[in-house]
């Protein structure tokens, strides 16, 4: 039985989905929690899998496929969910986009579309989302990154520059809207993988090695703080970067 505070029936929440996979595990969290789920995102195929989850789960779900880093896109996935339920209560930013290139190889071009899917992508929503929840006055707002937000990576300047950017929307964004009813955290992930369950001592990923809990983490583990941040509970959190990792950050 899902404490009360935890409930999020009747709660709308619109999620963003992407090609590794993880959306799917985050939205079935929320539909197990009560919440009807609209997802969004580039491509149907990324979108698809996790409205089935939700429906699945006997929650309603809505689907908008669309460019989400220009505005046209991203007003047109919230105003889907508000046309549709009436309001938009949750907000959950989970798409990102990374590559790995030695920095100076880095094309004009290739940071632009790094920068638009992981932090325009973001601004746009919060915005735009954001407007109804003022409306409301309640609303939380949960961004799912990386926990490369806090450390740095060999040629991954790019990303590792767009998590910082999103850690400051959040922290910022959470005291502009302090007094308004809204909450703003954001969820660092630590390294995942979709079969990290299945593997075999001998088949660990070698990053296991520099994870104090030696193991990767699966997005499934990502579920229940979600839940937490997007429910009455987390009224007295906002600004807050929440790492599941294993450790890894703590060991340094």
């Amino acid at each position: 039985m899902i404490p009360q505070e935890w409930d999020l029936s009747g709660k709308r929440a619109l999620i963003t989905a992407d090609r590794r996979g993880w959306t799917p595990y985050l939205a079935s969290a929320l539909a197990e929690a009560g919440a009807d789920v609209a997802v969004a995102g580039w491509r149907d195929e990324h979108v698809a899998q996790a409205a089935q989850e939700v429906e699945a789960r006997g929650q309603r779900s809505l689907r908008y496929v669309g460019n989400l880093a220009q505005r046209a896109g991203a007003s047109a996935a919230v105003e889907a969910v508000v046309g549709n339920w009436g309001g938009v209560d949750i907000l959950v930013n989970a798409a990102q986009a990374q590559f790995g290139k030695p920095f100076v190889d880095i094309a004009d071009g290739e940071w632009d579309r790094l920068m638009g899917y992981n932090v325009r992508a973001m601004f746009l929503l919060c915005q735009e989302a954001g407007r109804h929840m003022l409306a409301q006055g309640n609303g939380r707002i949960v961004n799912v990154i990386s926990g490369l937000a806090e450390r740095g990576l060999w040629n991954s300047v790019a990303y590792c520059a767009s998590q910082g950017a999103a850690v400051q929307l959040t922290r910022a964004l959470a005291l502009e809207w302090s007094q308004k009813g809204l909450r703003v955290n954001a969820i660092a992930a630590g390294w995942m993988a979709l079969d990290a369950g299945a593997r075999s001592e001998e088949e660990k990923d070698p990053l296991s090695r520099f994870i104090p809990l030696r193991r990767l983490g699966h997005p499934r583990e990502l579920g229940p703080l979600l839940v937490y941040l997007a429910s009455d509970a987390c009224d007295f959190v906002t600004g807050q970067t929440l790492f599941v990792d294993g450790g890894a950050i703590a060991h340094g």
